[in-house]
């Protein structure tokens, strides 16, 4: 019995060792890697800004809840003209902020940062889902700087204020997830999940991007504060839509909303999610973000879900080209 007890708490001492190392040679080795861009101090915590191309317009890419996809897209876009992106605090190689993870602190962060990183303006903003919130906030905030905006999939706070019952708990699960997610990114259960190319299995598309971009967006999500900052993110997005309803009159800055197809497409992933009254609230949500603007337009995406920046980037790419072409010639 005794002999029984001594090796039942060697194998437990074993296991807290041996999750420790994990999950220290996990944070030792993503700290080890030099960021591709450079860290700016925004006051007490650093953000991780990189830019790349040249052009008289500068693309301002921001990510959606969670996402660090303007890796993805970065290199194409360079070859249009000049792209700045930002890992939000709490995401990539940024410090989490102490401030609310709200959109008129993350615009307020973003201005700053534009002007310690010396990126001059005009800008073409481009916001992806959650993104769209900030975007639009910075346009009203700043119109003398902004000569354009495209939104992937945005949100608008019309809708966003007034969640059926399905896609409010559709929230929380999402919520709850983030929140176990800490615990196994800590862990190190979802580097184990990223090294087993399981993001690669649920998102097949990924595939087509290169494996250094690839790198960088997974480290990003093998560190607990990501999913930290998205239950943030998320557990504030109520306060970020009612600061967007002084958003909603943006002169005649020109801009497209991407719609996908659907917001999630049907899988054995999906299967349990309320597809129809999603789909139902996208499509007031898009109705509204065609009013913004008196220049406005609309670009279907038609072959994606909500993640249009995997499914079919060409049309971001696209998006951003003829705003280009058009701000040359002008």
């Amino acid at each position: 019995m005794d002999n029984q007890f001594f090796l039942n708490h060697l194998k437990l001492i074993f296991l807290c060792l041996t999750t420790s190392y994990h999950w220290l040679s996990t944070y030792w080795g993503i700290c080890q890697q030099a960021p591709p861009g450079k860290l700016i101090d925004l006051g007490g915590y650093k953000v991780h800004c990189y830019q790349k191309g040249s052009g008289n317009v500068t693309v301002v890419f921001d990510h959606s809840l969670g996402g660090i996809e303007g890796y993805f897209l970065m290199d194409e876009i360079a070859k249009i003209t000049k792209v700045f992106i930002y890992d939000r605090p709490g995401y990539g190689w940024s410090d989490s902020s102490p401030r609310k993870r709200c959109s008129q602190e993350i615009v307020n962060e973003l201005d700053r940062l534009l002007q310690k990183a010396e990126v001059h303006p005009p800008y073409l903003l481009v916001g992806d889902s959650f993104g769209s919130y900030n975007m639009r906030l910075y346009a009203h905030h700043f119109p003398e700087k902004v000569c354009g905006i495209i939104l992937t999939d945005g949100l608008h706070e019309k809708a966003m204020l007034k969640l059926p019952l399905l896609v409010k708990l559709l929230k929380l699960f999402f919520f709850s997830g983030f929140i176990m997610s800490i615990f196994g990114a800590t862990l190190g259960l979802i580097r184990l999940l990223g090294n087993l190319k399981i993001f690669e299995l649920i998102k097949p598309q990924l595939k087509q991007f290169n494996q250094d971009s690839i790198k960088t967006v997974k480290q990003s999500f093998y560190q607990p504060k990501h999913w930290l900052t998205m239950a943030r993110e998320i557990w504030n997005l109520e306060t970020s839509a009612r600061q967007l309803k002084k958003a909603n009159h943006l002169g005649d800055i020109p801009l497209i909303s991407i719609k996908s197809k659907t917001f999630f497409k049907p899988s054995i992933f999906t299967f349990f999610l309320p597809l129809k009254a999603t789909n139902q609230l996208r499509d007031v949500i898009h109705d509204e973000l065609l009013k913004l603007s008196s220049n406005s337009r609309q670009i279907l995406a038609n072959k994606s879900s909500h993640f249009v920046w995997i499914d079919e980037p060409e049309i971001m790419i696209m998006a951003i080209n003829s705003f280009y072409q058009t701000q040359s010639s002008s």
